[in-house]
């Protein structure tokens, strides 16, 4: 009876595997099964799905080995010091550090086996002098260890192969200009390449001095010539201005033959005689107001009162230009009055007259009843504000 129990229950955990196996699903590259769905794996460049997670791949320790001599060059008899490092000598396997010596031609000139300490470090000493080391130029160094490899190369100065006792670690130093060879001191020849040449021991560029061409003349093309004379235009001068002897100057206007005289507030005003109100203000004075007798007899007048103050003020213009501006702001209205007197027909003193009366009582009204009529407006007004 227990043997068939023992049987069903076998069964019945067979279908039950069966089952599983039978829902299994397989999964593509970089896919994981999760809860029967294929899920994508979405790890880092350097990380692995390892334990149900990303996880970053830890890498070893980098293994090299280091190699380098206690001088760059070396005389006959000398002692060359190898010394070098293997790092992470831990991670490698034991031996020791096999060198090798080659000179220039290649050959072998000494083979060493040297032992590393505990922290990877090493030396050995070669001697520089024998039959081995004659011949002068660079010497290699090659050394290896459980696949690690490094090379370097240092400079021997010759020797004549003998076997010096002792040994001079000082190499031949040579002055400048000269080249050691075969142990001794010879002057170096420099050879300049094409296009340079030998100036204090260095090779410059020959470059030709400039052709010097005497006082008069230039160079042109590789020649001196004497250059075409260059005719300069004369200067064009400003309206006003006049040329004289190569200079512009203002031209200058003989008031003393003009009827009326100079206009000296408006020409100051206006910066100069040819000004057009200033030519305006001359041409209503002498060829309208100063056509009749009766014109005549008021600028006599006028004048007279004119020429009394006038210069004074005309200087103060010169001398202070805001003052200039201020003048020249006030009587531009009074000349655009004047523009009535062209509709008087010359020699016609009723007309000059009655024409003259009207732009005196226009520029009254202007000047001085308009200013005090607005005085006189914002006074009141600023009173009754009180």
């Amino acid at each position: 009876m227990g043997f068939l129990v023992l049987l069903s229950i076998s069964l019945l955990s067979y279908g039950f595997i069966g089952n599983a196996s039978a829902q299994s699903i397989e999964c593509e590259d970089n896919q994981i099964e999760i809860d029967g769905v294929c899920q994508d794996i979405n790890c880092g460049p350097n990380q692995i799905w390892q334990n149900n997670e990303c996880q970053d791949v830890v890498t070893g320790p980098k293994n090299n080995l280091n190699l380098k001599t206690d001088l760059n060059i070396y005389g006959q008899g000398g002692i060359v010091v190898i010394s070098g490092l293997i790092n992470n000598i831990e991670n490698l396997g034991s031996g020791d550090v096999s060198i090798i010596v080659r000179a220039p031609d290649n050959n072998i000139v000494t083979i060493a086996q040297v032992h590393p300490n505990a922290d990877g470090s090493f030396q050995t000493t070669v001697k520089a002098d024998g039959p081995q080391f004659k011949a002068p130029g660079d010497y290699k160094v090659f050394a290896n260890f459980s696949g690690l490899k490094s090379e370097i190369k240092f400079k021997f100065t010759g020797g004549d192969g003998g076997i010096i006792s002792g040994g001079d670690n000082n190499p031949i130093t040579c002055p400048t200009g000269q080249k050691l060879v075969n142990g001794k001191c010879v002057v170096e020849e420099i050879t300049c390449p094409t296009g340079q040449k030998l100036v204090n021991g260095k090779c410059v560029d020959d470059v030709p001095e400039p052709m010097q061409c005497p006082p008069g003349e230039e160079l042109m093309n590789g020649k001196c010539i004497v250059p075409e004379p260059v005719e300069e235009e004369p200067p064009v001068c400003g309206k006003g201005t006049e040329l004289v002897n190569g200079v512009c100057q203002v031209i200058k206007v003989d008031d003393d033959k003009k009827p009326g005289g100079a206009c000296l507030i408006a020409t100051a005003a206006y910066g100069t005689e040819l000004a057009p109100q200033v030519q305006f203000l001359r041409e209503i004075r002498d060829n309208t107001v100063m056509s009749t007798s009766s014109g005549m007899a008021f600028m006599s007048g006028f004048n007279q009162i004119y020429y009394s103050f006038s210069p004074t003020i005309a200087d103060l213009e010169r001398e202070h230009p805001l003052f200039q501006e201020a003048v020249r702001a006030f009587i531009t209205p009074m000349i655009s009055t004047l523009s009535i007197m062209t509709l008087a027909e010359d020699g016609s003193d009723a007309q000059v007259l009655g024409l003259g009366l009207s732009v005196i009582a226009l520029n009254l009204g202007m000047y001085i009843a308009a200013p005090t009529v607005i005085g006189f407006k914002v006074h009141k007004h600023l009173k009754s504000r009180k």
